[in-house]
């Protein structure tokens, strides 16, 4: 795991020692296993939990989840809703409509995805919220456009009065974990531990 310190610069009307830091983590893991406040569901927009993230949380988490989640839906893509996490060791689990039923993606949807759920976030006053890379499974994006998407919208949020205080992307995979590492570090400067080769977490 990496981590960032956020936000690099205030906006130009709010002081900077005014802004609480937000630390961006970047790790290679399991999202069912994660104890933050709540997970994010890469989600089509009718929430149902096929294969990929949204499978592995429904098999730990219960079918009640993908219930909660689909009497809440459909909606537009980009948009989120929030649930309980049944038996995950998160709180909440906000699911992003990354997709339609076409089960495709584009840069446009995983930005809006990646606001809308750091919006929704904020409404429900968390401070911890653990992501995967939107659209880069069964959606297809390349890994390495949604890095750039992701942590630029992440950083974009960490400049604004929210209540959060740690964000952490958890990915699938050596290859991904790289990308992201590398693409935050060129974004964000050096990390507090460790660097964009550093061994990946367990």
């Amino acid at each position: 795991m990496i981590a960032f310190r956020l936000p690099l610069a205030a906006p130009d009307n709010t002081a900077s020692a005014s802004l609480p830091l937000l630390t961006l983590e970047i790790a290679d893991g399991d999202l069912a296993a994660e104890a933050t406040d709540a997970v994010v569901n890469a989600a089509n927009n009718h929430f149902w939990m096929g294969g990929g993230v949204a499978g592995a949380l429904k098999a730990r988490g219960g079918p009640a989840i993908e219930a909660e989640a689909m009497a809440q839906g459909p909606v537009e893509p980009g948009e989120c809703v929030i649930t309980s996490a049944g038996n995950l060791p998160a709180r909440y689990v906000i699911h992003a409509a990354v997709m339609g039923q076409d089960l495709r993606t584009s840069a446009a949807l995983i930005e809006r995805a990646t606001r809308n759920s750091l919006e929704l976030a904020v409404s429900h006053q968390l401070t911890s919220a653990a992501f995967p890379a939107f659209g880069t499974g069964v959606g297809g994006f390349p890994p390495a456009e949604c890095a750039q998407i992701m942590v630029r919208a992440i950083a974009a949020h960490a400049r604004t009065a929210t209540p959060l205080r740690r964000v952490r992307l958890v990915l699938f995979g050596q290859a991904t974990y790289r990308t992201f590492a590398e693409t935050a570090a060129a974004l964000l400067g050096p990390p507090l531990d460790g660097a964009p080769d550093c061994p990946l977490s367990s």
